[in-house]
């Protein structure tokens, strides 16, 4: 039986053909040939009922492959069953079911030929924003420790849910979210943060870029689609309202907040904000700018979003309450369990002022139909049974640990830091002294040594300068440990545990001694 690579018309047998016969087939018989039997080997040694299928998988991945070259002419059914010894029906289905699919061509009379549309997929680079080797110790800030979610607990919690839940409710949810779910995250809202939250603007979503997407894609069926970012700040922010249509514009901060003037004459109308520990410089609005900001938004018939995006933990000051209980109509909020207990969950809220409640309701809608009700249901008996709670304290306390040991190893091996944003959150603003600079040499420096950190100037986005501020911002004073400035590096201390982040200080101290 011969498997040939031939040109248009030509039958069976012609061309430089390699066996693709039996056991006995020599290796390297010709193009293809050995490589493709190869592939069709697994169909002897299946059971049975397994070898349709076996042979399909055989044949599509030969031609994927290019094992199989696009113009070669496969054996007759009857021959390739006799080799394979299996009946000549199945090698038929083989056949018929990747014509379908497109792998094959056939007519009648000239044989099953191999298309020309399936290619397998390149070889190459890894995807961009994809991570090839892990770091020793990585400070880069926005990851949680995996290792601190409650397996046990949440186990429990999904039987308890399961088995509440009863048949109807499988069926499409309502876009807003299971309405239990939506009280529980109301009332949780309510009492830890002081959101003015009521379960018909609670939206359940996929996290918060979900939510910001949501508001994203509202806002750009208005007049004005312009939305204001702080800077420095999160560039996940101005990429999702970016990738959403809206036009992205950065606003600068001092030591109290975002800066009402240069806000006023970016010409947003909505603006989105991380007020009660903004990121990365991790201080916390003022009362004064707070008012500012409010008033801004009722005289612009503006919107501020504002993502608490770790509003739960707080180690040396009380709890800063939400922006958005101070006027729920004009500001909307949004928050998500990727930091209490895991991303990979991908449930948040957005609690959205009733004049876009209902056109977000509907965007839900047609995104994806609705959030998964059994996700819903088990964070909800989470919630109601109190160990999201419990959760919380358990984490404030390893981060906590987590940040003294961060202090403790700058203290002892890079003397002379200073660091801000301390007292809540989960990183800090290390201003290393100037002797650490310049800062490309240092982050080289670090890398080589396995240390992955991630410097306060990736999150500046390029704007106009602006005036000085009489409240100066707590980065103010140099930009790369150049000309007596200092390298600024946002260290997240939540991933690494106590020994490792002792460990990784002690390797960025000899990066930055390294001549």
């Amino acid at each position: 039986m011969a498997v040939t690579g031939t040109t248009s018309g030509a039958g069976a047998g012609e061309g430089g053909g390699g066996d693709v016969g039996g056991p006995g087939a020599e290796p390297g018989a010709g193009p293809g040939g050995s490589a493709a039997w190869g592939l069709l080997l697994p169909v002897c040694a299946a059971p049975p009922r397994q070898r349709g299928r076996a042979l399909q998988t055989g044949l599509r991945e030969a031609v994927r492959s290019g094992r199989l070259a696009p113009g070669s002419r496969l054996p007759s059914s009857r021959e390739l069953a006799a080799d394979l010894g299996v009946s000549r029906g199945l090698v038929t289905e083989a056949y018929e079911q990747l014509t379908a699919e497109g792998y094959l061509t056939s007519s009648r009379g000239s044989g099953t030929w191999v298309g020309s549309t399936a290619r397998d997929a390149p070889v190459g680079a890894a995807p961009a924003g994809e991570r090839t080797t892990a770091p020793a110790v990585d400070f880069r800030p926005g990851s949680p420790d995996p290792a601190l979610f409650p397996r046990t607990a949440w186990a429990a919690a999904h039987r308890r849910a399961l088995a509440a839940l009863p048949h109807h409710a499988l069926g499409y949810p309502d876009p807003r979210g299971l309405s239990e779910l939506r009280s529980a995250v109301a009332a949780l809202l309510t009492r830890r943060r002081g959101v003015a939250a009521d379960p018909g603007r609670v939206v359940i979503c996929s996290g918060v870029a979900q939510a910001m997407t949501l508001l994203a894609l509202t806002l750009n069926g208005r007049e004005n689609r312009t939305v204001a970012v702080e800077s420095p700040g999160s560039f996940e922010h101005a990429a999702l309202f970016s990738a959403a249509g809206l036009r992205t514009a950065p606003v600068g901060l001092d030591s109290e907040g975002l800066l009402p003037g240069e806000l006023a004459a970016s010409g947003a109308r909505a603006a989105v904000l991380t007020p009660s520990h903004q990121f990365p410089s991790g201080i916390a609005y003022s009362a004064a700018r707070r008012s500012a900001l409010l008033a801004w938004a009722r005289d612009a018939d503006g919107l501020l979003v504002e993502d608490d995006y770790d509003g739960d933990f707080r180690y040396d000051r009380a709890p800063v309450g939400s922006l958005q209980g101070l006027d729920p109509r004009r500001v909307a909020y949004t928050g998500s369990v990727s930091k209490s207990l895991v991303p990979g969950l991908r449930l948040g809220w957005l609690v959205a002022p009733d004049e876009l409640a209902g056109e977000i309701v509907e965007r839900k809608r047609t995104m994806d139909l609705g959030h998964p009700v059994l996700d819903q249901a088990l964070l909800a008996d989470f919630i109601a049974r109190g160990e999201y709670d419990r959760q919380l304290r358990r984490c404030g306390r390893a981060y906590r640990q987590r940040r003294d040991a961060l202090l403790r190893a700058l203290a002892e091996h890079i003397g002379g830091t200073e660091a801000s944003g301390i007292a809540a959150g989960l990183h800090v603003i290390a201003a290393l002294p100037p002797r650490c600079g310049p800062q490309d040499r240092l982050l080289a420096r670090a890398a080589r040594t396995g240390v992955a950190v991630r410097p306060l100037s990736d999150y500046v986005p390029p704007r106009p300068p602006s005036p000085p501020s009489s409240s100066s911002p707590p980065w103010s004073d140099g930009e790369d440990g150049e000309n007596g400035g200092r390298v600024r590096l946002v260290l997240g201390y939540a991933h690494p545990t106590p020994s490792r982040i002792a460990h990784g200080v002690r390797l960025l101290a000899e990066a930055a001694r390294r001549p």
